[in-house]
């Protein structure tokens, strides 16, 4: 094999136990709560020049986990299964979006907890945005032309959808009770849900 390709795969491999690591800790410590030297000397890679040779910074690696976190998501809403129509589809990916905010870890403290106060509002606004907005555009756009959901703009909706779902997920991750904010926000999609139906 050659050296450079020899190379490239030993970075690799540091850059994932970097980054496996600094996931594993980020979660159980909190971002705050976890120093450089811990991750370093968690992932054995040996000393913090390969974190920075990989990473600018502790942010730029918690970017990285919270950018694979989402893409997580997206996988899982992705292979679900087939609804009765483009709306329970939604339905669908949307409540599944708020049950990891009650029971995964990694989306309760990456994404929602500590996301925020991280990466900052607007950032994490914008990076959520990314992952969700366009596949909610989409969903939107089918159910529309599927007839059924009222006819309308989507943009704006997908939107205000985004936001909704965004802080019920936020409201569910800082809640005390995990499980009984989960119920309580189940209802309040379904019902914003269903006033999208014609008639």
């Amino acid at each position: 094999m050659p050296k450079g390709q020899v190379r490239a795969e030993q970075a690799a491999t540091t850059r994932r136990a970097i980054l496996t690591a600094a996931r594993r800790l980020f979660v159980e410590q909190g971002y705050f709560g976890t120093a450089t030297e811990e991750i370093v000397a968690e992932a054995r890679v040996g000393t913090r020049g390969a974190l920075y040779h990989h990473f600018a910074d502790k942010r730029a690696l918690f970017l990285a986990g919270f950018e694979e976190v989402e893409r997580d998501l997206a996988a899982a809403g992705g292979s679900a299964r087939p609804a009765a129509d483009a709306l329970a589809m939604l339905r669908h990916g949307l409540h599944a979006f708020l049950d990891a905010a009650a029971v995964d870890p990694a989306v309760q403290r990456i994404v929602l907890v500590d996301g925020p106060a991280v990466l900052g509002w607007e950032t994490w606004r914008g990076l959520e945005e990314q992952f969700g907005l366009g596949v909610l555009r989409q969903a939107l756009d089918l159910a529309v032309a599927d007839g059924v959901i009222v006819e309308q703009p989507t943009e704006p909706l997908a939107h205000m959808l985004l936001a909704v779902v965004d802080e019920a997920a936020l409201y569910i991750a800082n809640a005390p009770n995990k499980r009984r904010a989960r119920v309580e926000t189940s209802r309040a999609l379904d019902l914003f849900l269903d006033g999208l139906r014609p008639g």
